[in-house]
């Protein structure tokens, strides 16, 4: 119920040998009362030194008090004049009733973050891990002791090394030149932004670029990520059908401000872009108009021939963003991601960056420079290729034998999942929910679409997993179905 005046500093209850000091104390009590209605709106408190007295403080405790309260807003305070209690609390001043607001327990959430819950991304059942969820390399074969010393050498230096900047620049040497080599990146070292991940990366692209109601265009099926991170910024996403050639451009629409691909490796399909289909998108696009985000984010791992160069090494007027991450080529704990901006836009994302917080830690780079620099990169990925092919083909063998009349495998070039599409028009959203219930994590491709499904197909990872954990995961798919 509402107070009096009278009985306010017989609420509060000082502690003298709180390591909390007396002023943090006073304003913590006067707040939990505001805020709970019980000294409510337009409610005078005592003057200062009346509360003072009656508290046995001195009159500075409760002025400093007073002053933080009135610079958060609970309070107006002017000199001469009683300070004022300025918003409501939990309760309504004259009838001491619960508002509204309190009373449901229902925050108002922005448009954006009221429908996350209607998205399927992240998956909902991603914990514990389990055969055959997608999107996972196995962490068991990475060379964690090798990491743990360019760890350790790291934190020796880290005493030593001045204050250097939020992307650091071994690592960005490093990292442009791997890119150079393996993936055709036409880049110089200072136009790479290290990230705590490959989603910051689209995050902070949007956040750079979008104005709500801007159009993105996505494939259809896509990356969920791709589409949230560009919704969270108001862009108006449309989805780009698919043929075998990739994403395809609809018909009669103008030039949206970005577009998103995946084309060496389309998510989740692996289709590969065709070169004239590369063309004719960076054809379309203009600097300062039309940008293009490329996400390379499996793009080490390529099993029958020789990985395609990177549509970034296409573009000889800056107007493609390549995005990319160090969790599925290592492990997913060493959260690392990057993006290769244009020249153009390098100054403004690293303000950018530091303004929403995306920084990876310095010392997490500079072992992951090292681990690159000393070849042990390369070196793992190697090791990696080899394993994960042979689980491909592991994986496909399995599902010829066991589910070919139910399933028919699109067996990819590269990455480190499939697509096994259901025959006979069944509904994969079913059948995914027996596999979860049964121990097999996959992933329906009907999720993936933005609109309405056209496909339907389970997705399904191969590299986490050692053949005899592929093996067991199919007999058991094949008792589901």
């Amino acid at each position: 119920m509402p107070v009096s005046e009278g009985v306010i500093s017989a609420l509060i209850e000082l502690k003298r040998t709180d390591d909390e000091g007396l002023t943090a104390q006073l304003t913590s009590q006067l707040r939990d009362l505001i805020a709970t209605g019980r000294l409510g709106k337009g409610r005078a408190l005592p003057s200062s030194r009346r509360l003072a007295s009656d508290l046995g403080v001195s009159r500075n405790t409760v002025t400093y008090a007073f002053e933080q309260l009135a610079a958060e807003g609970y309070l107006e305070a002017s000199h001469g004049r009683r300070p004022m209690v300025t918003v409501d609390g939990g309760r309504n001043e004259e009838t001491g009733a619960v508002a509204p607001s309190v009373r449901s327990g229902k925050p108002r959430l922005s448009p954006w973050a009221s429908k996350l819950k209607q998205t399927d991304w992240p998956m909902s059942y991603q914990a514990p891990l389990k055969p055959l969820r997608p999107g996972q390399g196995d962490a068991r074969e990475f060379p964690n002791e090798v990491w743990a010393r360019c760890l350790r050498r790291s934190a020796v230096r880290a005493a030593k090394r001045e204050l250097g900047p939020v992307n650091r620049t071994r690592l960005r040497q490093a990292l442009a030149h791997y890119l150079a080599a393996s993936r055709g990146v036409r880049a110089t070292a200072d136009q790479i932004l290290i990230l705590p991940s490959a989603q910051a990366a689209l995050t902070l692209i949007a956040a750079a670029l979008i104005t709500p109601g801007d159009d993105v265009w996505v494939e259809d099926p896509g990356y969920p990520g791709a589409a949230a991170a560009f919704r969270a910024s108001g862009a108006r996403v449309m989805g780009m059908k698919l043929d075998e050639q990739g994403m395809q451009r609809m018909p009669g629409l103008a030039a949206p401000k970005l577009i998103f691909m995946t084309p060496s490796h389309q998510h989740p399909t692996g289709r590969l872009m065709s070169l004239a289909r590369r063309t004719e998108f960076l054809g379309m696009s203009r600097p300062g108009e039309t940008w293009i985000v490329e996400d390379d984010y499996d793009g080490e791992f390529h099993y029958d021939s020789r990985p395609v160069p990177a549509l970034q090494g296409l573009d000889a007027h800056g107007r493609v963003f390549y995005v990319g991450t160090f969790s599925k080529a290592m492990t997913s704990d060493i959260r690392l991601g990057y993006v290769v901006a244009p020249p153009g836009l390098v100054g403004t994302l690293e303000i950018a960056q530091r303004h929403v917080g995306l920084i990876a830690s310095s010392h997490i780079q500079e072992a992951l420079a090292e681990f690159i620099a000393d070849g042990h990169f390369l070196a793992h990925l190697r090791r990696m290729r080899r394993l994960y092919h042979a689980r491909r083909d592991h994986l496909v063998e399995g599902l010829e034998r066991h589910l070919g009349e139910v399933l028919s495998a699109e067996v990819p070039s590269g990455g480190i999942q499939l697509v096994a599409r259901l025959k006979r028009g069944r509904a994969d959203q079913a059948a995914v929910q027996r596999l979860v219930e049964a121990g097999v994590e996959t992933r329906a491709l009907s999720s993936l679409a933005l609109g309405r499904p056209r496909d339907h197909g389970l997705l399904l990872g191969f590299a986490a997993w050692r053949e005899n954990e592929i093996s067991a995961a199919v007999r058991t798919m094949a008792s589901c179905f």
